[in-house]
């Protein structure tokens, strides 16, 4: 069943994903060489609480973090580790969620670790333009098919690779929610957004082959070529004429100035 959300329970779900625009934006300032997946969590987990909210990642289906820390081919889902350090010319996505007054929030942003080669940085450009590609499509009357489409057809003509088995989804009460929101997809095909639906819109891209495998730990999953992947994330709810994005970046491109990553 989709829930279709009040005025208020839309701003209630704001307050929760401006946390964790709060939260992506402490971990931008903490990303460098030297430091570890460990402590970017730890940090996250405390800022999280001092902002009145409780990580909802924290065993989530026996999830043993706050924050999902994925490292260069690694998609998502990474545990972080405190032997796992960051190295200059990584990347790193964070998948970050909090919950506060009943609701959730849900919400990634891929990060360069000091000079990135040009390659990658593309790569990561790219996944970027395409969430906002897939949330022009998040209005009243069109279909999620629209904006899979818009996703996959913006990636895969620059050779990109869109992962099919990690979705996006609808997010209120439960951090998951239908409907499932594919980052692949035709025009004109799927549920039909509605005023009141709020969904996460998380494009997956590869810069090789769109594959994934699961990693021993169960949670982790990356790309079966090694190639590096990235991940972008806003919970947005439908409105007439233009999507209203929940989650914010702004905080995330205070922190990095006029680097974008």
């Amino acid at each position: 069943m989709i829930f279709l959300k009040t005025d208020e329970e839309i701003e209630l779900l704001r307050e929760s994903n401006l946390i964790v625009a709060r939260t992506l934006a402490e971990m931008a300032k903490m990303i460098a060489p030297g430091v570890s997946t460990f402590d970017l969590d730890k940090r996250a987990e405390e800022f999280i609480r001092d902002n009145g909210a409780s990580p909802n990642f924290l065993g989530y289906g026996g999830f043993p973090a706050s924050i999902c820390t994925s490292v260069n081919e690694q998609v998502v889902h990474g545990i972080p580790s405190a032997k796992d350090f960051l190295k200059e010319g990584d990347i790193v996505s964070i998948d970050c969620g909090a919950y506060k007054n009943g609701y959730h929030g849900d919400s990634a942003y891929t990060f360069c670790v000091g000079e990135v080669d040009p390659e990658t940085v593309k790569l990561l450009k790219t996944t970027k333009e395409a969430l906002y590609k897939g949330i022009e499509q998040a209005v009243e009357g069109k279909r999620l098919g629209d904006v899979g489409y818009a996703v996959q057809n913006h990636c895969e003509t620059q050779g990109y690779g869109v992962v099919r088995e990690m979705v996006g989804h609808g997010i209120g009460k439960d951090m998951h929610e239908a409907p499932e929101v594919p980052n692949y997809g035709k025009r004109g095909v799927g549920v039909k957004l509605k005023l009141g639906m709020v969904i996460a819109i998380e494009p997956m891209i590869n810069l090789g082959r769109k594959e994934l495998v699961f990693e021993k730990d169960g949670w982790t999953t990356r790309t079966i070529d090694r190639k590096p992947s990235a991940h972008f994330e806003h919970t947005v709810a439908i409105r007439k004429g233009k999507a209203d994005i929940l989650s914010s970046f702004e905080f995330i491109e205070q922190v990095l100035g006029d680097k974008e990553f």
